[in-house]
């Protein structure tokens, strides 16, 4: 069970996050508090793993309260204002919620969240920082290092993983792969397209640039993941 607090000062906010949590059954709602100070005490008491933190709130707001935390929580932002995204992926949130918020768009952000307990889970039974995976591909299992995935595109039932040196293809769809690839490390930028977010170069226009045997590789970003891939940018943005 991920224990989780809610921190809002709008009542209907925090009614509305305690009904989508209660459809989650990994997430345990310990607190509902209307202000960071209220939060802060119930951090001090209880071991909290997540938090629904809101950005506006009287006294000390959102991204104060989380930029004074000593613990290590992850922070799922919340508001009614789009202009503090970058400000929230710079404080490593896990997702940031523009209200309202709708039941699918709650359930995106949790599944960030469950998928990075697992990854962390993982580590912790293996001893080993899992840098590689193994597929199906000309009647052998191939491993596969995710340092070297430089992208991966999709051609109906098949994948092909483009590495810095070859290819692999496999039998299975994007959306399989991609729910099983570490999404700090990976981003689906089009319905056919996941690129390695450390190989990108250059973002122009509605195209990702990376570098494909030493020549440039422009990929299309589709409209439908173009503000997910900004906000990653933008967080690493001096």
């Amino acid at each position: 069970m991920i224990k989780t607090i809610i921190v809002d000062d709008e009542p209907l906010a925090l009614d509305i996050l305690e009904s989508h949590i209660s459809k989650i059954p990994e997430l345990e709602l310990v607190a509902r508090c209307n202000n960071a100070l209220e939060a802060n005490q119930v951090m001090k008491e209880h071991d909290i793993a997540l938090i629904f933190l809101d950005i506006q709130m009287p006294e000390i707001s959102g991204i104060e309260f989380a930029k004074s935390l000593t613990q290590s929580p992850m922070i799922i932002f919340t508001t009614a204002h789009p202009d503090y995204a970058i400000e929230g992926f710079e404080l490593d949130a896990v997702d940031y919620l523009l209200k309202p918020i709708s039941l699918d768009r709650f359930i995106k952000a949790t599944n960030k969240v469950l998928d990075k307990t697992s990854q962390s889970d993982r580590k912790n039974d293996d001893g080993d920082d899992n840098d590689f995976f193994f597929v199906k591909a000309d009647k052998k299992l191939v491993k596969v290092k995710y340092s070297d995935i430089l992208y991966i595109e999709g051609l109906k039932d098949y994948v092909i993983i483009r590495m810095e040196e070859g290819r692999v293809i496999t039998l299975q769809t994007m959306k399989s792969l991609e729910s099983k690839l570490p999404q700090n490390l990976f981003k689906r930028v089009h319905r056919s397209y996941i690129v390695g977010i450390d190989k990108i170069k250059a973002i122009e226009g509605n195209m990702v640039e990376l570098i494909e045997k030493g020549k440039a590789k422009h990929i299309p970003i589709g409209k439908n993941y173009r503000e997910e891939l900004l906000n990653i940018i933008n967080s690493k943005r001096l």
